[in-house]
Parts: structure tokens; sequence; C-alpha cells
């Protein structure tokens, strides 16, 4: 019953997928609420007695802590076990569903949500490690489809659903309802996962650590306050210049580290480092554009919280439903084409909802959001692949980890970019012209992810993990299928 070729000796092969569903539903219970009180912002403040500008942290506290964390649990994981890791993260995640739901003011009500997205940050990072070593190089894609599903849908899923379940149950509701569905996927992983190999040979780099956190939280923060503070604030400013400096540090002590946070070698492997920045720039465009929809439907269309969720709610149904379908695809267009393909979706998506103006039919708005849900579904799985393959065994966590960070900055860079033009277009062109140029900007976005899966080589099928790229270019991935 079991595989030499299943990643973990000892793992029976019918596990697997018992392993993967419980994976998903802990990805789902855990990423479903980092976004879920987004639409509901407005209601959310007038109900704790605070200001919207205030309430917003709600969200982007646990997104700017998702990014920001994920190196440091994705590397511990690879220390101390990713099954003991993903374990932590669920219990983690429950204690502070439960205190979110007790919160009496708006400050604690964000630190909970922050606290909870550093406990289910580990839950990314450990649950890719788990399925990159349980399924081989020819499920690994499919697996992957569903894994990349869950992780980018499930934040969706919760803009969709917030505002109905907070109109009808309140926003206390959601984090009560989150605590059996989180405590149900704990009971399943402490039963059905095996233990990963630990790697814990010399000291961890807090070095490291501390730098690459100096180096991501100023940047996420400087562009996200940007909108509101200005670009000339200070502390805008003072983000963007700290940065640097924190990341050339971050590289200097990583040369000289023992057992380094982040191995510097994976960036001069075109499907570790492509794939990564394709995906970072991908999801700026399309959650983005995710948070500027419903504001247009919205403000523009004049259309109910329940109606724009109703019809939101095509972008993840085509995601869910062209996911399960990526590894065939990547047989049979080859794991670079797929990502290109995917990515040129998006941005004509994208394009598509440039069209959107004060009388676009709701059936047009549905097609643009499925047809961006498409893109994704062809391009995110293939491009994890790619990431597996790249990097040795011992270091799928930090690998998983780097893509999470990526992908947050990669979101709040999109969501603050789009935004912020559609705003400066207001006294230009009015309120319904200035969504097409937040929209454009997505395009821009879009286009620099396909320019970038366009670069996209990985090692050769027979090849181990993180060998140099030899493929060929008339199929430089075959092995993502």
């Amino acid at each position: 019953m079991t595989s030499p070729s299943a990643g973990l000796p000892g793992t029976p092969v019918a596990n697997r997928w018992r392993i993967l569903t419980t994976v998903l539903l802990g990805l789902f219970s855990v990423n479903v609420t980092i976004t879920i009180l987004a639409v509901s912002i407005h209601r959310i403040a007038g109900e704790l007695g605070t200001s919207e500008p205030t309430m917003t942290w709600v969200v982007t506290g646990p997104m700017l802590a998702f990014g920001v964390i994920g190196p440091l649990v994705g590397k511990l994981g690879d220390r101390l076990g990713h099954r003991r890791l993903f374990l932590w993260g669920l219990g983690g995640a429950a204690v502070m569903a439960v205190a979110s739901a007790l919160a009496w003011n708006a400050g604690s009500l964000i630190a909970f949500r922050t606290l909870g997205a550093i406990e289910g940050a580990a839950t990314g990072p450990a649950s890719f490690a788990l399925i990159s070593r349980i399924f081989d190089r020819s499920e690994r894609v499919r697996a992957l489809g569903y894994w990349a599903m869950v992780g980018a849908g499930a934040p969706v899923v919760g803009v969709v659903l917030g505002g109905p379940l907070v109109e009808a149950f309140g926003w206390r509701t959601i984090f009560v309802a989150q605590v059996p569905l989180t405590l149900l996927a704990l009971a399943l992983a402490w039963r059905l996962f095996p233990e990963t190999p630990r790697n814990a040979h010399g000291s961890f780099d807090l070095a490291g650590a501390a730098l690459l956190a100096l180096t991501v939280t100023p940047v996420l923060y400087s562009i996200s306050e940007a909108p509101r503070l200005g670009w000339l604030d200070p502390t805008v400013l003072a983000g963007l210049a700290v940065a640097p400096l924190a990341l050339a540090g971050f590289v200097r002590v990583e040369r000289r580290a023992e057992n380094p946070l982040f191995p510097l070698r994976y960036l001069g492997r075109p499907g570790f480092t492509f794939a990564i920045v394709t995906q970072t720039f991908l999801n700026a465009a399309y959650m983005g554009s995710f948070i500027l929809t419903p504001l247009y439907l919205q403000n523009v269309l004049g259309l109910s919280e329940s109606r724009t969720g109703l019809l939101s709610i095509a972008r993840p149904l085509s995601f869910a439903t062209i996911g399960v379908a990526a590894g065939a695809i990547s047989r049979r267009f080859g794991g670079r084409r797929a990502g290109i393909g995917g990515a040129a979706l998006v941005a004509l998506a994208l394009v598509w909802m440039a069209t959107f103006g004060a009388d676009t039919a709701e059936l047009s708005i549905v097609g643009a959001l499925a047809l961006a849900g498409v893109g994704m579904g062809i391009a995110t799985p293939p491009l994890s692949a790619s990431v597996t393959l790249s990097v040795e065994a011992e270091d799928y966590g930090i690998a998983g980890a780097a893509q999470q960070m990526m992908n947050q900055v990669g979101v709040v860079l999109g969501i603050t970019a789009m935004q912020s033009v559609q705003q400066g277009r207001l006294a230009v062109d009015g309120l319904a012209g200035s969504y097409p140029w937040g929209y454009l900007t997505g395009v821009a976005l879009a286009s620099v992810a396909v320019l970038a899966a366009t670069r996209i080589v990985s090692a050769p099928a027979e090849a181990p993990a993180g060998s140099d790229p030899t493929a060929s270019e008339s199929d430089p991935v075959p092995e993502l299928a």
C-alpha cells in the first residue's frame, strides 16, 4: 500500500487524498476570515464606535501579518516538522477566533485578528510542504491545483459571504462558526498527517528573520497607507527608505549564515524566481480587481451587499472548476505555456472590465469575473509546482513561505495601485468613468506577469528537485504535468 514515490516513506497511497482534504479544510477555515469583514467595515465601525479608516486595519493588519510572518514559520516548519507547525497554526487560529468573537472595541478586534493571522500563516507553508512531499510529480500539479484554489479562493469567498452573513447574523457569529470548523480540521490532521523530516542542524537565523521582516513590513505598510496619508507623508517615505537598507543587510547576512533563513542560490533558478514573480503580479491584478469590483457594483450600479456577493461568486466558482483540470492542461501544453496562458486570460479579463460603465449588464460583469477565475485556475498550480521542483525537499517550507510572502506583497500592491488610480481619476472622469482606469492599471500588472512567465525554465522531468534548468524550448516545464 505504500509507494516509494509518495515523498514521505510510510504514507499509504489511499491516505494521500484524505490528507489533502484535511489540508484544504484547515486552510479554508483560516484563510476565509482574512477578508470576510472587508465589505462590512462601515457597519462594524458604527457598532464599535470608531472610524472607518481605523477599522480598515481589521483587514489590513491580518494581511500584513500573513505576509511578513510567512518566511519565519516556513523555516520553523523545515526545522521542527510541518505536521507539528500545521497543528500549532490551527490551534492558535481557533483560540484567536474565540477572542475575536469576544472583542470589546476596535483595538482588541484588530489585535486578535492580527494574532490569528500570524497563527494561520503557519498553515500555508506547512501545507505546501506536506503536499509537495506526499504527492509525486505525476500528481503534484493536480494536488497543488486544489491547494491554490483554496489558498487564493478562501479570502475571495470571505469577501463574497461577508456582507450577507454580517447583515443576517452579525459579525461576531462569523468567528463563532470558524471555531468548530478549525477544530474539526485540527482533529483530522492530528490523526492523519504523517510527520515530515526535520532539518534542525545549526542555529536558527534570527538576524535574517528580523531583517526580512524589516524589509517587508515597511513596504507593505507604506503601499497600504499611502492612499490615505499621501505618498509624501513622512511615515510612508520612511518605510520606503528603510526597506532597501534592510534588504541589503538581509542579503549580506544570508551570504554568511551557516544555516540561512532563505538560501540565496534559489534566486538564480528561473523555475523559482520567475514563477514567484509571475504569481506576485498575477495576484496583484486579480485581487486588486476583486476589491475594486464590489465598489463599482455598489457605488456605480447601486447594488446591495447581497447582490454584489451573488455576482462576485462567479470568480471563485470558475477558479474552482478550472483548477481541478489544471493537471490535464499542464500535461497538454506544458507548465510554462499554462502559466503564460493563464496570466494572459487574467489580463484579457481586466481589459473586459475596463469597458464597465454606468449601464453595463450583469451578464457581462459575470463573464469578465469568470474569465479572471479561469485564468488564475490555469496558471497558479503549475507555477507553484515549478517552485517545488526548483528547491531541495528540505526547503519546501521556506519555498512555500516565499510564495506566500510575495503573493501578499502583490495583493497589497494591486489593491493600492488600482484603487489609487481610480480615486485619482474621479475629478476628471466622474464616478463611473474612473473605474476603467483602475482596471487598466490591473492590465499593466497582469502584463508584467505574462512577461515573467515567459522566462520560467525548470528542471527536466527526470532530474531531482533543485537541478539546473536544462529543459527544451519546445516544452520547458514538462515535469509540471
